[in-house]
């Protein structure tokens, strides 16, 4: 059929299996803008308050599906809105195509009104992008980005449409919706080589991240752990991965996980790790990490292998068909000794965590848990709060939990939480702190508009937290700049914008008025009013190993 490259574009999205799209109109991209109105009724279209809105919901819709999302936006500054939001995507390996209009090819490179080379821009922060040259090309580089986003470690993909190529008509012939590139395993003698590890091992622990959600590979984990009787810690990216309440999983590592995760890793003399990067935030001081095991890592991409530390065996391969090879290779054994020591490291962890009465961090996390099914997905922010959800969230399914993590985006909870919520035709939660919520409230128009249900936690403590606590520990109480001292009444806002909310001050206000937020259609705002001096804890300083780990305030 003879079709412009505008429908074009929006008929391969459908064909894709694409069912909704985020973004925001503009000049060089009303063509296309065209072609949605004219396939409506296939295409969804989710009109955001602001692009880099659009760009956080796609990726929701992604996190929480682990299809590829899709947003729109037209050239100059529809385009670079987006960047943000693809550089979210990029660092936490989330499938997305974007696709932005452009001035006519005949213009390009003359400075014409909003004309900006995006191509060049988002090249670090792509897997791949492309200026479509020809209509004829069109179709076939929108299924190659599809090919591409969701293949190996899956990520962002760009496509900049000229104006004149959107307008030129082309014979479109449908085809079936692209398939990822095939997941290999690791090679057989590393497989086994690894084995061989894994059985020499008295106290083999196993460290998984957002690799292994991907891969779909958390049977073959358990299989595993139970194989070799091993406890299970996660990154930032993993949390979700399995059932927080799984008697084998210690929670998260790092920076500010769990001290028995943390700790049993540092014992550990085997660390199995599974689609993670052991990035600053995992290691702290890399010449202290893991002194006394051997790492086996295992990850799609083989960039990540020895980049940050060194394994003893590094395999690079798909992680659920690795392990499934591993497993017929590995010994069952029984540990008594190391599990009697993580027990010890339990229990530790046990006197450590904050069992104060009161509207506390973690008493307002608690108190969420008690209204989450095992369905509702929890976006968050960037800042103490998120460090809060991550440590006290319960989650029994998959995808569940979508934060950001590599680039640590404050303003990515309200679009992320949109998308989500989209995405899985659930009520969504967001979980954000004041700072970061004054970054992306503006969304708070489009979960109105679309009457999306979704319940904002915020904890307002009317400081930049997590800033103010390195102060605090770090530069002398010197609080430059994060006290934010602001006259925002969230609660006026939320209403404002066509929301409903309430403030609350303890704990069994706040559980009565999540009981009306869950029960609400549309967005209902709880603000939370919490102390500017909690801090997250446990905490490893900067450059800091597990011997430096703070516990408590004044460690």
């Amino acid at each position: 059929m003879l079709l412009s490259g505008a429908d074009i574009i929006v008929k391969t999205l459908i064909e894709q299996g694409c069912d909704t799209v985020f973004g925001y109109p503009g000049g060089q991209i009303l063509n296309v803008y065209d072609s949605l109105y004219k396939y409506q009724d296939e295409l969804k279209h989710i009109l955001t308050a602001h692009e880099q809105g659009a760009a956080h919901a796609a990726d929701g819709y992604a996190r929480a599906t682990g299809k590829v999302g899709v947003v729109i936006a037209t050239s100059g500054p529809g385009a670079t809105n987006l960047v943000t939001g693809i550089a979210t995507a990029y660092l936490d390996s989330v499938p997305m195509v974007a696709i932005t209009g452009n001035v006519m090819s005949t213009q390009l490179g003359t400075d014409s009104f909003q004309e900006i080379d995006i191509t060049g821009i988002t090249l670090p922060i792509t897997k791949h992008n492309y200026i479509v040259g020809s209509v004829e090309e069109l179709a076939d580089t929108i299924r190659e980005a599809f090919r591409l986003a969701a293949s190996g470690r899956p990520g962002p993909v760009l496509i900049d449409v000229p104006k004149d190529i959107q307008i030129a008509m082309c014979e479109y012939e449908p085809q079936s919706p692209v398939t990822p590139d095939e997941r290999k395993p690791a090679k057989d003698v590393r497989i086994a080589e690894a084995a061989e590890c894994i059985n020499m091992s008295a106290r083999p622990f196993i460290y998984f991240g957002g690799g292994l959600i991907t891969s779909s590979a958390q049977e073959e984990m358990l299989t595993l752990a139970d194989l070799i009787d091993a406890p299970i810690g996660c990154s930032l990216m993993g949390i979700s991965g399995i059932p927080t309440d799984h008697p084998r999983f210690l929670g998260m590592q790092g920076m500010h996980g769990h001290y028995a995760c943390s700790m049993a890793m540092h014992k550990a003399d085997c660390i199995i790790s599974l689609g993670v990067r052991f990035n600053d935030r995992v290691t702290g001081n890399r010449e202290k990490f893991a002194r006394n095991a051997k790492i086996i890592h295992i990850d799609i991409d083989g960039a990540e292998l020895s980049k940050t530390v060194t394994p003893a065996h590094a395999m690079r391969g798909d992680i659920k068909q690795t392990l499934k090879k591993l497993l017929d290779k590995v010994k069952k054994t029984s540990r008594p000794e190391w599990q009697s020591t993580v027990e010890v490291l339990k229990s530790e962890e046990y006197k450590t965590l904050d069992s104060r009465d009161g509207m506390t961090p973690r008493n307002a996390i608690l108190t969420l848990n008690k209204h989450l099914n095992e369905n509702t997905p929890v976006a968050t922010d960037v800042g103490q709060h998120q460090m809060w959800a991550a440590q006290n969230l319960n989650f029994r399914r998959s995808r569940r939990f979508i934060s950001s993590g590599g680039l640590g985006t404050m303003g990515f909870g309200m679009g992320a939480a949109i998308g989500a919520s989209i995405a899985s035709g659930e009520r969504a939660v967001l979980v954000t702190g004041d700072g970061s919520f004054g970054m992306c409230l503006n969304e708070l128009a489009t979960a109105v508009s679309y009457k999306t249900p979704l319940v904002i936690l915020l904890l307002n403590n009317g400081v930049l937290g997590m800033v103010r606590q390195w102060q605090t520990l770090f530069f002398d109480r010197h609080y430059s700049n994060t006290v934010l001292d602001r006259k925002t009444d969230f609660v006026k806002l939320a209403k404002a914008f066509g929301a409903d909310g309430e403030r609350v001050t303890t704990p069994e206000e706040l559980d009565k008025a999540l009981n009306t937020a869950f029960n609400t259609d549309g967005p209902y705002l709880v603000e939370c009013m919490i102390d500017k001096d909690e801090f997250v804890l446990p905490m490893l300083p900067p450059g800091g190993s597990m011997d430096d780990i703070i516990v408590k305030v004044g460690d």
